[in-house]
């Protein structure tokens, strides 16, 4: 790794050797020695799943109710696209954050307050009083989702780090944590909504958490890697500066993306492409940063797998495509087809059973189908699903379009999330997997951030044309076009994957290392750092 520039030393006390940690000795059964039962075992992994999930949860939530809300509160436009702005924007730009004080300082506590806050400021939420006070709240719960994921994730790979069945099982349920929140999110909102009102969308999360943060209380295992001692040595390791570089860089970044379909002026707005370039010039510094920090919070050597690339960019224009689009044919619903947030919830249930179908199915076939080929599949179901959404009129039959599009949007999600997430885990050491599950949703949060951003734009370009008066659905189709141009983009690179099956039971032998996998035995053997 690169540390020109900055005086640094070998620290021999920080080496991470490379045996085995007690916690991921496995009992005849085949079970982590960490957990006393297959019942704890299963329930830690609902558990990390549903840590992950807060986020989608929360954002498909909010899209049902955002109308509803407005209403009763009042709102500006502005005010309305913050109520997902201001979570996607906090969620985004601390998750790299909290990735490395998780690793450095322990996992399990982490997890356990974040949930349990998520879960207090659930409550508060659902009693907002206007505006400001939602929007601000909002910011909060994306918070606690970046503080829970880190530690889900890494503990999960951690456990897990063996190759194994067992492990394509658990990853697989983990794995539907962020497209089947989403998707659980919309309809449990709209049934709790319809039922007793909007501010009960946020109140089922609290009871929801409350119930997850005592679980982990007595699931969640104990902390296995090496713990940092809290002090200056440990400070000066943490990269303090690209903590600072890549929050703030994020934060003007998806701020200038969510500002620009309500502002004023829209892009022509000064202060909209002002953020954007300012954004992307300090996320520039960020990058160039940790290529010369002596422990980078963002290893960048990862990027030179070709497949860790490969995957990192077809899940974020798949990604890019899947919730926005979701999130404006939940609109068209409403708008046009002037349903109740109840019987959107009902329309957009069999993406919630096919997803779960898809995860099981995923569990069993990892380890023994071609992982390019399952790509394949994801990306073909996500453009075909698009695809239909954009070719249906105002009498199509629901069953004809719209049901099948919502079964193969949740198809290639839970298709791409499964192989990228068991990739990721295996790109970085086991002392650094709150990072790895850290750059992997980070970049998931952008994609969406980013694809709502285009797909926002594209609308209101084509609702401000005459012809968009007359025929309602044609801006909801220039958005359906849209995302299918992502995720056809997304076919184009599958091709280019070497990617073959993972998980399964493997024999290594020592001293074996994976291809594009050397720095990582190099971050293995040594940790370099400041004096």
């Amino acid at each position: 790794m690169s540390v020109e520039g900055v005086d640094a030393k070998v620290v021999v006390a920080e080496s991470r050797p490379d045996e085995v940690p007690p916690c991921i000795d496995q009992t005849e059964s085949g079970r982590p020695a960490c957990f006393h039962s297959t019942v704890q075992e299963v329930l830690f992994v609902l558990t990390a799943t549903m840590a992950t999930a807060m986020s989608s949860f929360l954002t498909g939530g909010n899209i049902v109710i955002t109308s509803l809300v407005g209403e009763q509160l009042h709102m500006t436009n502005a005010e309305i696209a913050w109520i997902s702005a201001a979570s996607s924007l906090t969620g985004g730009a601390f998750l790299l954050f909290f990735g490395r004080l998780a690793d450095m300082f322990g996992r399990r506590s982490l997890l356990i307050v974040s949930m349990g806050l998520y879960s207090l400021l659930s409550i508060a939420t659902g009693f907002a009083p206007n505006a400001l006070f939602l929007d601000a709240f909002n910011g909060l719960l994306g918070l606690c989702s970046a503080a829970a994921v880190p530690p889900a994730v890494g503990t999960l790979g951690f456990i897990y780090k063996k190759s194994s069945t067992r492990k394509n099982y658990a990853f697989a349920c983990f794995s539907a944590g962020n497209p089947l929140g989403y998707v659980f999110g919309t309809v449990f909102s709209g049934v709790f909504t319809q039922v007793f009102g909007w501010r009960a969308s946020y109140w089922y999360l609290a009871i929801a958490y409350g119930a997850f943060t005592i679980l982990a209380v007595f699931t969640m295992p104990k902390d296995e890697q090496k713990i940092e001692k809290f002090g200056v040595d440990a400070v000066k390791r943490f990269d303090l500066l690209g903590a600072a570089l890549i929050i703030i860089g994020i934060a003007l970044f998806t701020s200038s993306l969510s500002l620009a379909g309500n502002a004023p002026q829209g892009w022509r707005t000064p202060y909209v492409p002002i953020f954007l370039v300012v954004g992307v010039l300090i996320i520039a510094a960020f990058l160039y940063w940790e290529s010369h920090f002596a422990t980078p919070l963002m290893p960048l050597y990862i990027w030179r797998d070709r497949d860790f690339s490969l995957l990192m960019a077809i899940v974020w224009l798949g990604f890019s495509a899947f919730p926005p689009a979701s999130f404006w044919l939940a609109l068209y619903m409403q708008r046009v087809q002037h349903l109740s947030p109840l019987l959107v919830a009902v329309h957009l249930l069999p993406q919630a059973i096919v997803g779960t179908i898809t995860n099981i199915v995923a569990g069993l076939i990892l380890h023994r189908v071609s992982n390019k080929l399952i790509m394949l599949v994801g990306a073909v179901c996500y453009t075909v699903s698009f695809l239909l959404l954009a070719l249906q009129q105002l009498d199509s039959s629901y069953w004809a379009f719209i049901f099948p599009s919502l079964c193969l949007m949740v198809i290639g999600a839970d298709l791409e999330f499964n192989v990228a997430n068991m990739y990721v885990m295996s790109a970085l050491p086991a002392h650094q997997q709150s990072i790895a599950g850290g750059i992997f949703q980070t970049l998931t949060r952008l994609a969406m951030t980013v694809g709502l951003g285009i797909l926002t734009a594209v609308y209101n370009s084509v609702s401000l044309s005459l012809e968009s008066a007359e025929t309602p659905l044609k801006p909801y189709t220039a958005v359906f076009w849209a995302a299918c141009g992502l995720s056809a983009t997304s076919v184009c690179l599958v091709p280019f994957l070497t990617i073959e099956t993972q998980g399964g039971k493997v024999v290594e032998k020592p001293g074996a290392v994976l291809p594009g996998r050397e720095d990582t035995r190099k971050e293995n053997e040594l940790i370099v750092g400041l004096q």
